[in-house]
């Protein structure tokens, strides 16, 4: 039995998130919802002949994209590598394609084995929106002060509770994370917030990029990220930008 590393690009915009939704006794005529998972593994059953369970690094949610998720899964398959990716990506939709597959140690699991992961959020700030664009980033047309944002994103960084920061459904969850970078940068009128950390809460860099939003445009005064992330309340940050604009970058190991 082997263990195969995937590294996965996809656009999420026409998938319900990366995980099978499970089915309920309660629906017996349920029909799966399509998810990231649930095409790589029907996928993967066409061209290995087998069940497979995919073990991912982090699940992304609905309309969330990936440069570079990674998944492994367990597999008796003596197939080569370089086949099985084009085996793959024949079968595959176009908006998922395996970028890479490698052999790795029984040991290795892909979420539990994980350093850290970088995720990206990417802002259209002109003063009209992009058709081409329209599916992988937000649409923002008022004037924002990237250095504010930038100098304000600071006291994120280290270990810190981020409950203020965390999706008010799932407040049980420890929200004490460690920040290890952030940098927000801008390419002509694409705004980037570039985010890693050791794990994420539910929500938690779409609502710091609301918050980092709304301290761009003016809404927050400067010094509000501190008050914020101190006071542990969902309320006082900024609003959940949608999940068009999120791309997981990479995962670190």
């Amino acid at each position: 039995m082997f263990n195969f590393k995937l590294e996965i690009e996809y656009d999420g915009s026409a998938y319900h998130g990366w995980q099978v939704q499970n089915k309920t006794k309660a629906r017996v005529n349920y029909q799966p919802k399509k998810t990231i998972q649930y095409v790589l593994e029907q996928v993967l059953k066409r061209v290995l002949q087998e069940d497979i369970k995919l073990i991912v690094a982090g699940r992304t949610d609905s309309g969330v994209h990936a440069l570079s998720q990674v998944a492994n899964f367990k597999s008796s398959s003596k197939m080569s590598l370089p086949r099985m990716r084009w085996a793959l990506n024949c079968l595959l939709p176009e908006d998922i394609k395996v970028t890479r597959i490698r052999k790795v140690s029984p040991d290795f699991n892909s979420r539990f084995s994980a350093k850290s992961k970088l995720y990206r959020y990417s802002i259209l700030n002109r003063k009209y929106s992009s058709p081409l664009l329209a599916s992988r980033v937000y649409f923002f047309h008022h004037p924002l002060d990237a250095g504010l944002m930038r100098k304000e994103s600071k006291t994120l960084l280290g270990k810190h509770n981020f409950a203020s920061f965390q999706a008010a459904e799932l407040r049980y969850r420890n929200p004490v994370r460690t920040i290890k970078s952030i940098k927000i940068t801008r390419d002509k009128n694409l705004l980037h917030i570039d985010i890693e950390a050791d794990s994420f809460l539910y929500n938690m860099v779409r609502n710091i990029a609301g918050t980092l939003l709304e301290i761009g445009r003016g809404r927050f005064p400067e010094g509000s990220m501190r008050k914020i992330l101190e006071a542990r309340n969902r309320k006082l940050a900024g609003p959940a930008l949608p999940a068009k604009g999120l791309c997981l970058v990479k995962v670190k190991y």
